[in-house]
C-alpha cells in the first residue's frame, strides 16, 4: 500500500518508571560510615595490644589490692610478712603442729623467729596414727623442741574404725609425757566408714584410758564442721583444739576452746615445708595453768 494511503499508528504512550538515581551524597555517607568504623576498630585493637594500657590495668590492681590490704581489711587480722599469712591479732600466744611431712626442722631457728610480738611459744607433734603408725620423726621432734625452749604436746591421728583402747595403749607406748608438757592430744577427722555413734564409743574409750594412765585430760583436736556434725554437745568436758582456716574469728563461742588452728599455710625459718599455725585462746600464764603437773 502507498505511503499515502497509510493510517497513521496512532501509539499509545508508555508509561516508564522514573529511574532510580543513585544519590551520590549517600553513597558518599556510607562510604564515611563504614571508614569510621574501621578507624575505631584499629584505635582499639592498638590500645588492647599496647604494653601501655595493660600497664595501666595492672597499675589499677595494685593499687585497689593495696587499699584492700592496709585499709579495706579487718584490723584484727593482719597480714605477716615473715610468716607470709594473716594472723588473728587478738591473741598474744601462737604455736605450730608438726608430723613428718614438714621434714627434718631447725628448732633453734623456729624458737628465734618473731615479728613484732609473734613467735612460736609451743607445737604439737604428731606421735602415733591407728594401731601401727609410729611418725618417723617424733622422737627427734620431741626432743629437740623441748630443748630449743618450745613448749610440747603430743597427738595421735585416731581411726575410728580401730579399738579406742588399744589405740591409747599404742599412743602411750611411744609417747612419755612428763611434767611441763602440753596435754596429750587425739586428732579426729573422719568416720572411716563407721557411723557417727561408733566413731563417739572408740573416741571415748581413748579419751578414757589416756586419762586415766596419765591423769591428765587429752584435747580433742577437729575441725570446725566436724565438731559441728558430730561432736557438739557430745564430749563438751574436753579442751577443743579447732581446724577453722582463713578466717578473722572462729565461729565458735571462745570459751568452748583452748586452740584455734587458722592457717595451714605459714612459713617458718627452720622448716622447709608449710606449717599450720595455731592460737591459744589465754595469755602466756593460762598458757601454763595448761601443762601437766
Amino acid at each position: 500500500m502507498p505511503p499515502e494511503k497509510r493510517k497513521p499508528v496512532v501509539r499509545k504512550p508508555v508509561a516508564r518508571k522514573p529511574a532510580q538515581s543513585k544519590s551520590p551524597q549517600r553513597k558518599k555517607k556510607g562510604k564515611s560510615i563504614s571508614l569510621g568504623l574501621k578507624v575505631a576498630i584499629a584505635g582499639m585493637l592498638l590500645i588492647l595490644l599496647s604494653p601501655f594500657y595493660y600497664g595501666y590495668i595492672l597499675n589499677g590492681f595494685v593499687s585497689t589490692w593495696r587499699w584492700v590490704r592496709d585499709w579495706g581489711q579487718d584490723p584484727n587480722y593482719r597480714t605477716y610478712e615473715s610468716f607470709n599469712i594473716k594472723i588473728p591479732k587478738k591473741y598474744s600466744v601462737h604455736g605450730i603442729d608438726v608430723s613428718y611431712y614438714q621434714g627434718k626442722i631447725n628448732w633453734p631457728l623456729v624458737k628465734e623467729m618473731k615479728e613484732d610480738e609473734v613467735k612460736i611459744r609451743f607445737a604439737f607433734i604428731k606421735a602415733t596414727e591407728g594401731l601401727l603408725q609410729v611418725d618417723p620423726y617424733f622422737q627427734r621432734n620431741w626432743r629437740e623442741a623441748p630443748k630449743a625452749g618450745i613448749v610440747c604436746g603430743a597427738y595421735h591421728f585416731f581411726r575410728p574404725k580401730k579399738s579406742g583402747k588399744a589405740q591409747a595403749k599404742f599412743f602411750l607406748q611411744v609417747v612419755n609425757i612428763e611434767k611441763g608438757d602440753l596435754p596429750p592430744v587425739v586428732d579426729i577427722e573422719t568416720l572411716d566408714g563407721v557411723s557417727p555413734l561408733r566413731m563417739r564409743l572408740e573416741l571415748s574409750d581413748f579419751l578414757t584410758y589416756v586419762e586415766m594412765k596419765t591423769k591428765v585430760r587429752p584435747i580433742i583436736y577437729t575441725g570446725l564442721k566436724f565438731y559441728e556434725d558430730y561432736l557438739e554437745d557430745k564430749l563438751d568436758n574436753y579442751p577443743l583444739w579447732i581446724a577453722h582456716y582463713y578466717q578473722p574469728k572462729l565461729r565458735l563461742a571462745e570459751g568452748k576452746w583452748k586452740f584455734w588452728q587458722h592457717s595451714d599455710k605459714a612459713k617458718i625459718n627452720g622448716i622447709g615445708h608449710v606449717v599450720d599455725f595455731n592460737a591459744f585462746s589465754g595469755d602466756s600464764t593460762a598458757l601454763a595453768g595448761m601443762l601437766v603437773k
